[in-house]
């Protein structure tokens, strides 16, 4: 980010002003715009989306089996109730958006085919230049706006991640991402290798499994996983005494909080009574014989990385049923044939699934510059994990770890509209977060302790994330269960804001 193309651009044919421009059309931006629309009415804005669609990971991934990986009680707003099984497929996440949608009149507010390429922020006019190409057209469209709202989330759409192997050219048959899954991928009897050991790997096993001749997942080192019933009986005994699914939603949503609240303290005070009830619960479907301590004994403690449900143990059963089955080995080289390991071992395929990760997205791949100046986003310092010193009148979602990304979304609505509101009564056109003179000598660190939360994409690109604080405030600490009392409690004329 610390570099700016030079963009040869077709002459724009129109600009187009609005109070708050949200980029993104994902379950953060239709979050953005129903806050915007029921807390801030006769405010002007647009969410610009450069799919042809809504839905953001619910539209793009198309690979067999693609569904939550959190309830959607937390994953799904607050002021919408959730009415379905809780770890939902992306068809039915997006029936959901599209309901918030149609009910809520945010469609004429949605621009599809809308891809950011440049935002310029000027001090002297107090506005954001967006520069955007529609997709569909090649048109050159200009938008400004007094407020962005970064709702595009954290990875790049248009491609995955997958390492560069050995031999990978050489190989004869089909390699895929789980990003671009191909329409016209035929596995049925085919010997299928799914290289990865998280929630995408996890998903796409037992989806293939039952088709396929044989699917293998193979890892370089296991996952945590917990299973349990599609299903929350309570939330079933609420609505069989016909209770308004408006306070089952609430009710369950705050049970379901309050247990991953308690889970999450126990990885954290008894890290190894934790460990064994994790691995009991494979030992459950897999048997006493099956080698867990290979397959499914991580190295490190639980939460450390990102813990996927595994609805009624899909994957487990899977391989339980022989359909399907784990290699916990490193990769040699590919070959014409399939995988040699660096075991000796050999594994045989005729698709080869890359579900490796992804590439972190810092602000959407976009150019920015701050009066004339490229961005170097790495240079600035958080104000908890949403606002950036040096960016004037700008947000982004960033959602949790260990929770449900949509809860911080609706944390971030409820302060973005808000501040909007602080703005306008002060008179105020700019509003930035700097660091107080109590902060000058405050240490900057990664956006993340690794010793707290260590995913690979994250280490990947912390070079391009932004730094933090050692005090509360300048810092995302990834906990839900304060901010969810911290965010409303923003002091808005603390001095860490600085208005003009």
């Amino acid at each position: 980010m610390s570099e700016i193309a030079t963009l040869t651009r077709p002459a724009t044919s129109r600009t187009e002003h609005v109070d708050v421009l949200i980029v993104g059309a994902g379950i953060s931006g239709i979050g953005g715009a129903y806050h915007l629309t029921h807390q801030r009415p006769g405010t002007s804005y647009v969410v610009l989306e450069s799919q042809d669609s809504f839905g953001g990971t619910w539209w793009t991934h198309k690979y067999p089996g693609i569904r939550s990986d959190s309830d959607l009680y937390t994953f799904g707003y607050r002021f919408k109730p959730w009415t379905g099984t809780p770890i939902a497929t992306a068809e039915e996440i997006r029936k959901y958006m599209g309901e918030v949608i149609e009910e809520n009149g945010l469609a004429p507010h949605i621009r599809y085919h809308h891809r950011i390429d440049h935002a310029a922020w000027s001090s002297k006019d107090n506005l954001w230049t967006i520069d955007a190409t529609r997709t569909d057209t090649g048109e050159a469209v200009r938008f400004t706006t007094n407020f962005l709202w970064m709702c595009q989330g954290y990875y790049r759409h248009a491609e995955g991640y997958t390492p560069d192997w050995p031999g990978m050219e050489r190989f004869k048959g089909r390699i895929v991402h789980p990003q671009s899954w191909p329409e016209d991928l035929d596995y049925t009897g085919k010997k299928v290798i799914v290289i990865g050991s998280g929630a995408t790997a996890a998903t796409v096993v037992p989806a293939m499994a039952p088709t396929a001749g044989h699917v293998t997942m193979l890892q370089r080192s296991p996952t945590y996983f917990r299973t349990g019933r599609n299903a929350i009986e309570i939330a079933d005994e609420l609505r069989a005494l016909k209770i308004d699914e408006s306070w089952i939603h609430e009710i369950v949503r705050r049970k379901i909080l309050h247990d991953q609240a308690v889970f999450t303290r126990r990885t954290f005070d008894e890290p190894e009574v934790v460990r064994q009830e994790l691995l009991n619960n494979v030992r459950s479907y897999l048997g006493p014989d099956y080698d867990v301590a290979t397959h499914f004994t991580p190295g490190y403690r639980p939460w450390r990385q990102r813990l996927a449900f595994i609805p009624d143990g899909d994957l487990f059963q899977g391989i339980a049923s022989g359909k399907a089955s784990v290699v916990t080995d490193e990769i040699e080289h590919f070959d014409e044939a399939g995988i040699q390991l660096k075991s000796g071992k050999h594994l045989a395929a005729d698709i080869i699934v890359t579900a490796t990760g992804f590439h972190l997205n810092v602000l959407g791949d976009i150019a920015f510059e701050i009066d004339g100046k490229p961005l170097d986003f790495h240079e600035t310092v958080t104000y908890r994990g949403m606002m950036f010193t040096g960016m004037p009148n700008m947000v982004w979602v960033f959602g949790y770890f260990r929770a449900s990304w949509t809860l911080r979304a609706d944390l971030v609505g409820d302060f973005v509209c808000r501040l909007l509101g602080h703005m306008e009564s002060r008179g105020a056109k700019r509003v930035e977060v700097a660091l107080r003179p109590e902060d000058k000598d405050m240490p900057l660190l990664p956006w993340i302790d690794p010793e707290n939360f260590n995913p690979g994409y994250l280490m990947r690109g912390m070079h391009l994330l932004p730094k933090r604080g050692d005090k509360p405030e300048w810092q995302h600490n990834q906990d839900y269960w304060s901010e969810k009392d911290a965010f409303p409690a923003i002091d808005l004329d603390d001095a860490a804001f600085v208005y003009r």
